[in-house]
């Protein structure tokens, strides 16, 4: 994402600044009543969530052992990069990489979904799903920025494979051209920029109405995570979560598990995690550990996450 893309507009801090709260209230709601926040949208429709972990890799060699390592750790699926910084027309060779990769997580029996970040154009991000369409992916993601509904529905008819999309729309209003378009066959909402958990609930009913499945965005902490969990279990339409355990920029001192009392909570097993029993988000945050880390970050001068700026071999600007 960079400054030109919906992702970093005023309106998306605001709701991020929203969504924080509304999880909040939601976990006060469960803990005060003594029921996990599910039992308070409805009650479960399953136990456990299908989850997958993230391989990211460029290169056929890395995402076989990111994809061996998530294996391990319980995971049937994953999620990888499709492509890196590309041009509006690039080489096909890139496109024969992308296969390349797929092919080597298939191989370890897992399915993958393949991400492409809105890094293509409607010409090549037509070639590359026409090609992943023979690999049998789960889906792809953001084939295209989330700017062109219209041309994701006509991407959508001219392949098989899922398409998936979500984490730059912020609220059910902009999710409904998707779906009236037909663009859509999972959305990806993502609980901590579109509202929260009262928005997310109600854009997984309207995806219902379209018979769109709900796979929410998450490559982000454990309250994030328990938040999605939360309507995944109530939700009919759920399908797979997002789980950023080990994800590449996390560091070793600040991963999903490290603020979390107690992390079995997220354990992944057959790759699914349970539906949580406690109360409110089901998760109870070291809060003193994280105010100990901060101060030491602050103190070393550790800066906040800024996206990279990513050029071309022309010194154009590329979609991160």
């Amino acid at each position: 994402m960079s400054l030109t893309t919906p992702a970093s507009s005023i309106i998306s801090k605001i709701e991020s600044a929203l969504s924080g709260l509304d999880i909040a209230l939601w976990d006060i709601k469960g803990k005060k009543l003594g029921v996990p926040i599910w039992q308070l949208l409805g009650g479960k429709v399953r136990d456990r969530l299908r989850v997958y972990g993230w391989v990211g890799g460029d290169h056929p060699s890395a995402v076989r052992e990111a994809a061996a390592e998530r294996k391990a750790q319980g995971f049937t699926a994953v999620k990888m990069n499709a492509t890196e910084a590309l041009a509006w027309l690039d080489s096909p060779a890139h496109l024969t990489s992308t296969v390349e990769r797929v092919r080597e997580v298939r191989a370890l029996g897992m399915d993958v979904g393949v991400d492409f970040h809105g890094r293509l154009h409607k010409g090549m991000a037509r070639q590359l799903a026409a090609l992943l369409e023979k690999e049998g992916v789960l889906f792809i993601e953001e084939p295209l920025l989330a700017t062109f509904p219209a041309e994701f529905a006509d991407l959508a008819r001219s392949v098989s494979v899922p398409i998936a999309a979500g984490e730059r729309l912020y609220s059910r209003h902009d999710f409904r051209p998707f779906f009236e378009a037909r663009a859509l066959d999972l959305a990806q909402p993502d609980v901590s920029h579109c509202g929260g958990i009262s928005e997310l609930v109600r854009i997984a009913a309207l995806a219902e109405t379209y018979d769109v499945a709900l796979a929410p965005h998450c490559p982000l902490g454990p309250i994030a995570l328990a938040a999605c969990v939360a309507v995944g279990v109530s939700r009919l339409n759920f399908v797979i979560q997002e789980m950023s355990w080990q994800i590449h920029y996390n560091s070793e001192d600040a991963d999903l598990f490290t603020y979390l009392d107690d992390p079995s909570v997220f354990a992944v097993k057959e790759g699914y995690v349970q539906a949580p029993s406690a109360p409110g988000l089901g998760i109870t945050i070291n809060e003193a550990l994280v105010r100990e880390r901060s101060a030491a970050y602050t103190a070393a001068g550790v800066q906040a996450w800024r996206n990279p700026l990513w050029r071309g071999e022309d010194g154009s600007l590329r979609e991160w």
